[in-house]
């Protein structure tokens, strides 16, 4: 009988570890497996080489190695929300509303806002039950005291709010997961993380709803469609900041 070498037999391991796990969700990290199996890094590694060969794991630098999903991608050439779309493409999702208050809006709220209490909702987002983005989303209060916290629970502010909308400026960055944040998305502390910044405006141009999203970078994309224009080598709306 031909005798299996010793990071094989971590790979049949890993590969019954990720099997037993949701897609998305992180594995120990090389340290962890190191001793976990009384072996070198350098073996865990090649273990871990062969099982991401067969699709079952991969890694991003910042995150370490997770089982292997289909990313949830967000198209940003309409307004919509995310849940549409994951709906669209056959995925469950859910929102867990985590703050419902009426506060005093923070000075960047208050600049587009204006000065008086604003509802502000947070909440986390999940993907076949697996969270990929927390969300907090500021409105106007005179909006918000008709809603209920299972209201946007249930259904989006797009649809919620009562008024017309002419769309919305989107704002993509990145960013480094907080403590709290990170566990709400079950991600390691200080892991990448992409951003998008959003206000939603009314049919007059006024801002109705300001929103924070925040998406581990392992498991999301944005996708934009870019009209015919002319050749540049730099992505639409590229601005350098500080």
């Amino acid at each position: 009988m031909t005798r299996q070498i010793r990071y094989q037999e971590i790979a049949d391991a890993i590969r019954q570890l990720a099997r037993s796990r949701p897609a998305g969700s992180l594995l120990p990290s090389e340290s962890d497996l190191s001793a976990q199996f009384g072996a070198s890094r350098v073996t865990i590694r090649k273990a871990l080489d062969l099982v991401r060969e067969d699709g079952l794991i991969a890694a991003r630098q910042g995150f370490g190695w997770f089982v292997a999903t289909e990313p949830v991608r967000q198209s940003l050439e309409q307004l919509g929300t995310i849940e549409a779309q994951l709906a669209s493409d056959g995925r469950s999702n859910e929102r867990r509303v985590l703050e419902f208050a009426f506060v005093e809006p923070p000075a960047r709220v208050a600049a587009l806002l204006g000065p008086d209490t604003v509802l502000r909702v947070k909440r986390v987002n999940l993907a076949d039950g697996e969270p990929f983005a927390v969300v907090t989303v500021w409105c106007p209060a005179d909006l918000g005291r008709k809603l209920s916290r299972d209201d946007v629970e249930q259904r989006s502010f797009h649809e919620l709010l009562g008024v017309q909308l002419r769309g919305a400026t989107q704002t993509i960055g990145a960013d480094a997961a907080s403590g709290a944040d990170a566990q709400l998305l079950r991600v390691p502390a200080g892991a990448p993380l992409l951003t998008c910044q959003r206000v939603t405006t009314d049919i007059d141009g006024r801002p109705v709803l300001v929103s924070e999203h925040l998406f581990p970078a392992h498991r999301t994309e944005f996708v934009v469609e870019l009209p015919s224009a002319e050749p540049s080598i730099n992505p639409t709306g590229l601005r350098l900041v500080e």
